[in-house]
């Protein structure tokens, strides 16, 4: 049986790409922090059905990302075929408050990594997830490619570039598979509360069921281009199994505000957007993109990846999951 390890299994994008592996029959690995809360709603249903199964494919390993000999530790004890990097500090307003940690954790926990992967076995395919965030931000309509000028504006950003850089590194330097992909935005209903696009979903759920009274945003004119963690996950599994490892911008090409995505969701419950959102101008990040728009097509053509899932059902899925759910 293949095996695969993730870091950050536990996160919105672990829990659709250990879905995705099991569902082909691979075994899965996951590195998880030591916490005194146990609970993991994102992947507890998928012990739950491996139980019933009667096996357990998915197991679960204690480690830091800075601690190498934990790394080279857990790398040579699961013996992987591939490994997904999605652990990080991953949070860019949080970054502000918290720098050195996004640094270290981001940063250089992935080059722990990648240390490690060339200590225990080279010819392990690795992916590094990058992000659109290390642009820093286009004008107007601008799409960003795999070619365009990276200007980070936060730690986060910072440390995703150096991450970036070091996948690169290993790889021209000692003949390692890895690919990068940068992110765009991706979201769907297993998105965390405390990003902009499940914080508008879940006070759209609360209000309709008078739980909330209002909703406070920060720049309502910043502009995203929004797809579906599933598709961008997809997309990670094409990466790692073509056999040749590069960089790749995974993006729908088609840009969104807060503001349209607000007034989606609010209309999607029969809501007034005006009557309920309130702009908090502490929410306003100390160093603003105002847009991130995508460029895909170098993955489209060479990989045969597309998006399956449009804003408009993205939206629909995560206010109807938050209604059924409050």
């Amino acid at each position: 049986m293949p095996k695969v390890l993730i870091t950050g299994i536990t996160g919105q994008d672990g829990s659709y790409l250990a879905e995705d592996y099991l569902s082909a029959g691979w075994e899965v690995h996951g590195i998880v922090r030591r916490t005194s809360m146990i609970a993991r709603p994102r992947i507890d249903h998928l012990f739950m059905k491996t139980a019933e199964a009667g096996s357990q494919p998915i197991k679960l390993h204690y480690g830091d990302l800075n601690d190498l000999s934990a790394m080279v530790r857990i790398i040579d004890k699961t013996k992987p075929d591939h490994i997904v990097n999605l652990g990080a500090q991953s949070h860019v307003a949080v970054s502000f408050e918290v720098p050195i940690e996004t640094s270290l954790v981001t940063g250089v926990g992935a080059a722990a990594l990648f240390e490690g992967v060339r200590i225990v076995n080279k010819d392990i395919r690795i992916y590094q997830a990058s992000s659109s965030e290390m642009f820093g931000g286009g004008s107007g309509n601008t799409k960003l490619n795999e070619n365009s000028l990276f200007e980070p504006k936060s730690p986060y950003a910072a440390s995703k570039l150096y991450s970036f850089h070091m996948a690169n590194i290993y790889r021209d330097s000692y003949g390692m598979h890895i690919s990068n992909g940068i992110l765009f935005n991706h979201e769907s209903p297993r998105r965390g509360e405390n990003f902009v696009s499940r914080k508008i979903s879940l006070a759209v759920a609360n209000i309709k069921k008078n739980r909330q009274e209002k909703l406070h945003l920060g720049n309502l004119e910043a502009t995203r281009d929004w797809g579906h963690a599933r598709d961008y996950m997809r997309a990670v599994r094409m990466m790692l199994d073509s056999e040749s490892p590069d960089d790749y911008v995974v993006a729908t090409g088609v840009g969104h505000s807060v503001r349209d995505f607000a007034e989606q969701a609010f209309g999607l419950a029969d809501l007034d957007f005006e009557k309920y959102v309130v702009i908090d101008p502490a929410l306003f990040r100390p160093n603003e993109v105002h847009n991130l728009l995508g460029d895909p097509s170098k993955i489209k053509k060479c990989l045969g990846w597309s998006p399956e899932v449009n804003f408009e059902e993205l939206v629909h899925e995560m206010v109807e999951s938050d209604l059924s759910n409050v």
